[in-house]
This record gives structure tokens, sequence and C-alpha cells, in this order.
């Protein structure tokens, strides 16, 4: 499997030429997560990853026509979300902040990896994520980590700035 530590060398060269920044432009559901909850994220387009919940990570959903979920470690969600409204359930409404780079995947991405439609690799939770043609490989500022975003929900989230 493709590790992070490649993906990062050969997308980080692109992402400062040819990236650009993007801040989410809705707001999130969140909660404490149980720990050992197995979260599948799912978009429009199928399956992308699967992630195992520790203790202290936060479930978090995305206003997105799939209602996506994904886990973010506490000290990741703290940088990136402040709460607007308590909600039911121990559910919260919360404001994004911060921004991320941002690059669309090209076939040519894939090729340079040996792939064609879809290639995976490893996640920054050490699962597999799959990446296609059209979809978004994203860093955050601390550039320690790259993750894909499929593009309708990229779309539905995330605004240039």
């Amino acid at each position: 499997m493709i590790t992070q530590i490649e993906m990062l060398a050969h997308f980080l060269p692109l992402l400062e030429t040819s990236g650009k920044r993007y801040k989410k432009k809705s707001m999130v559901r969140a909660k404490k997560a149980q720990a050992g909850l197995v979260v599948v994220t799912k978009t429009s387009d199928g399956d992308e990853t699967k992630n195992t919940a520790e203790t202290g990570d936060w479930l978090v959903e995305n206003q997105t026509s799939t209602n996506e979920l994904y886990l973010v470690k506490a000290e990741t969600f703290k940088k990136k979300y402040s709460l607007v409204q308590s909600l039911e359930q121990g559910w919260g409404c919360y404001q994004p902040k911060g921004e991320i780079s941002g690059l669309i995947v090209g076939k040519d991405h894939l090729e340079a990896f040996g792939a064609t439609s879809v290639m995976e690799f490893q996640a920054p939770w050490k699962d597999t994520m799959i990446v296609k043609p059209g979809d978004m490989l994203v860093v955050p500022p601390e550039k320690d980590e790259i993750y894909r975003i499929a593009i309708k929900e990229f779309g539905e989230t995330y605004v240039e700035i």
C-alpha cells in the first residue's frame, strides 16, 4: 500500500505549485465517539474508508447529501471546530475554522503510482483510503497528513479562499 510518507513526498510539491486554499463553508454536527466504534465513511460514490474510534475521538457528521461520518482526534477537533450550539444526545453544532490546501486528482497523478481509475493509499489513521480522478487530495496547514475528499462532498462543504 502507498504510505502517507510516499503520498506526501509526491503530492506536497504539486500542492505547493498547483494547489488552492479552501475552507469549510458549512457547519458540522459532532459528539464524543465511543471507544471501539467502527465508522465507515460513505460518500456519494461508495465507501471511502473505515476507522475505529479511540478514547477521546469525535464523531463528525458533514451536512452533505450523504451525511458522511468520520472520526477526528481530540486535539485536531479542538483546533478545527468551535461549538455553536449544543443539541440532544451529546451532539453539538460546530463551526469549522482553519483551512486546507487541495488539488484535483488527475489520471496522471494516479499513473505515477501505477494506478489508472482507483488508487488505494494509507489514510492518516492507517486504514486504506481510495482516491479517483476528479477527487480532491487535501492537506492541513501543518502538511503532516494527506487524505481524499470525494468531489461531490467537497463541493458541498468547501469554498476556495
